[in-house]
């Protein structure tokens, strides 16, 4: 692998998850199932939930995302490690803040842990594993304002 296919893959892995998060605010829930291969898992060990393939990932991140009055999630840049065989892993540095439609506040600082493939689309996730770093509870005071598909 030459270096410039070298960069060419990491701002793709990097785009990848940039669309990760926007897909996930904007509440496209297919689009965020599209990021993953069709046996892809989404994991979040912390409330052990494990989510296998697309069809599962749209419908549990809509389920997911109902939850929520708002939710705000940024993704910041990790590592990147490409492998000769069409696959890489890293890490994306994640700020993550909203309330539940039940009142409650969450707060969090994690990581995610991937692992990704190339494929005839581009990359693709085919794990995603969460770890939640910091976690505050402490009620938002703020008001949400032009949330796509809340209420």
């Amino acid at each position: 692998m030459s270096h410039l296919e070298n960069i060419a893959d990491r701002f793709e892995i990097e785009a990848l998850r940039g669309e990760f998060s926007d897909a996930a605010m904007m509440r496209d829930y297919d689009h965020v199932a599209s990021l993953f291969t069709p046996d892809g898992v989404p994991r979040f060990p912390d409330t052990k939930v494990e989510i296998i393939g697309r069809e599962e990932i749209r419908a549990g991140a809509e389920r997911f995302q109902s939850l929520w009055e708002y939710f705000v999630q940024t993704t910041h840049p990790g590592a990147i490690r490409v492998h000769d065989d069409d696959t890489a892993t890293g890490r994306a540095y994640m700020t993550e803040f909203g309330r539940m439609r039940d009142g409650s506040s969450h707060q969090n600082h994690g990581i995610y842990h991937d692992r990704y493939q190339r494929t005839p689309e581009g990359w693709k996730f085919t794990e995603r594993t969460y770890e939640v770093r910091y976690l505050d509870t402490t009620p938002l005071p703020g008001t949400a304002q032009n949330v796509p598909g809340a209420g």
